[in-house]
């Protein structure tokens, strides 16, 4: 890292060392990354709370801990949370109206406290969709998050802010959730590289639910190596959250580099290569080709599974809101709203028809990964969308923009697999497009690899937009 270049636009990994190292302060990065979200914050909508007199209080104190000779892997990285995510002193929002009538937390949320105790700083909350319910980063209490790349265009949702804060470079990581794409769609729009872990690897304690069944928590960052950095000090069971699974800690940072040669690639067929637009699909052709990754797998029913997560998630959500959609339906987002009334109606049976699926689909998804290590698919059917579009037109057949957009990451956050969406630019492009690498459950690492080595290989990038 030259501490003489813009500090914010830098890596965590480069920061992390730089500030290790004693090349600049924890304190100077701190404040570049709050001089940054002052200047472009108010273009952008990606924050809605910023923690300055937090940040550089906790600055201070990394540089007196590194003073000491203390080691700390994310010692002075800068970083922001979805504002589902408790904040100590600040009510937690979810991005909703009704939730700031709420008490602040009590305590930072889980994943926040390991993350500053492996050295890294909060600098504030990030603007989301309502209750996490959005693919769009459009929200009708906070305004639109919009694209770094394109200020006319949607950063997507529903971890909005977590995506254009990353790409604008005010902070070189962000964590998000993920129930059916909220993490791999921003990601997509905004040129970054996000993961989404496999269900119940890492601790929900402290965050605001959506769909208790599907609700996944992960990092956004601008490079492979970022993502594997703070999935490392964020794994670890603290029991405080039933859902999380007692799996052993999984080291991925040691094994970055250790190439893909061994590892069975092929490319998602059938549905993942139906309702794409071109560009999603040359995006994932290139990433195959750099892979050398040639054969095809169909996945039995992905269509299905799909609406099954419609289901799942429509109906859990709803009974989560069902009192307060009853007594307060004018204080929630329009959009939310009427699909939280829907789903409140969607037959019992139904419900435990798409749960049976679920695990027969899980076994198929199995078996899939005996025969292969990694699959790859689209994690859009497009890149950014115009802001406002309501609806779009696929493969001939008109349907509503804002479901629509995770058309290809539920099917695969409905049984849990892990996967990290990569940012390609195709030649000539304005926007960025991502793909989906998917692993088998509890593999991150395997994942993180191929992304890796896409990143090293030049295929995949990251570019902090221009302002």
């Amino acid at each position: 890292m030259n501490p003489e270049k813009d500090l914010a636009g830098q890596t965590a990994t480069d920061i992390a060392i730089a500030v290790a190292d004693r090349m600049v302060s924890a304190s100077k990065v701190v404040e570049a990354s709050l001089d940054r979200i002052e200047h472009l914050n108010s273009k952008l909508n990606a924050f809605t709370e910023v923690t300055a007199a937090r940040a550089l209080q906790r600055a201070t104190e990394v540089d007196a801990s590194i003073a000491k000779g203390e080691r700390l892997p994310l010692a002075g990285v800068p970083f922001a949370v979805k504002n589902l995510f408790d904040i100590k002193g600040l009510v937690t929002r979810a991005g909703s109206k009704i939730n700031l009538e709420n008490a602040p937390a009590c305590k930072d949320a889980a994943l926040i406290r390991k993350l500053e105790n492996a050295g890294a700083i909060l600098v504030g909350g990030l603007h989301m969709g309502e209750y996490a319910y959005d693919f769009t980063g459009e929200n009708a209490h906070d305004g639109n998050c919009v694209n770094p790349h394109d200020i006319t265009r949607m950063s997507g949702g529903s971890s909005s802010g977590s995506g254009a804060a990353v790409a604008s470079g005010m902070v070189p990581v962000t964590l998000g959730s993920d129930t059916n794409g909220s993490i791999r769609v921003p990601s997509s729009f905004c040129g970054l590289f996000g993961l989404k872990p496999t269900y119940g690897r890492l601790s929900r304690h402290g965050t605001y639910p959506f769909v208790g069944s599907l609700d996944h928590l992960g990092p956004m960052a601008r490079s492979a190596k970022d993502l594997a950095l703070v999935f490392d000090v964020l794994q670890g069971h603290d029991g405080s959250d039933p859902a999380q699974s007692d799996k052993p800690y999984l080291p991925t940072q040691n094994f970055l580099d250790q190439g893909v040669g061994d590892l069975r690639i092929a490319v998602a067929d059938g549905y993942f290569r139906q309702k794409a637009e071109p560009k999603a699909l040359m995006a994932v052709d290139q990433v195959a080709e750099a892979l050398s990754a040639s054969s095809m797998i169909e996945i039995p029913e992905a269509a299905e599974a799909r609406a099954a997560a419609f289901v799942i998630t429509a109906s859990e959500g709803a009974n989560l809101h069902f009192n307060r959609i009853r007594a307060r339906a004018q204080d929630y987002d329009p959009d939310t709203r009427d699909r939280f009334i829907a789903g409140a109606m969607v037959p019992a049976g139904w419900v435990l028809q798409a749960q049976r699926f679920r695990s027969r689909f899980r076994a198929k998804m199995r078996e899939i990964f005996e025969t292969v290590d990694v699959l790859l698919a689209p994690a859009t059917p497009f890149d950014a969308l115009p802001s406002g579009t309501r609806t779009i037109t696929l493969d001939g057949e008109t349907m509503p923009a804002r479901p629509n957009i995770g058309l290809f990451t539920q099917p695969i956050s409905f049984v849990g697999l892990p996967v990290v969406a990569v940012p390609v630019w195709l030649a000539g492009a304005d926007l960025p497009i991502g793909v989906q690498v998917i692993a088998p459950a509890w593999r991150e690492d395997i994942a993180l690899r191929v992304a890796n080595q896409l990143e090293i290989a030049g295929i995949c990038s990251s570019k902090v937009s221009k302002f």
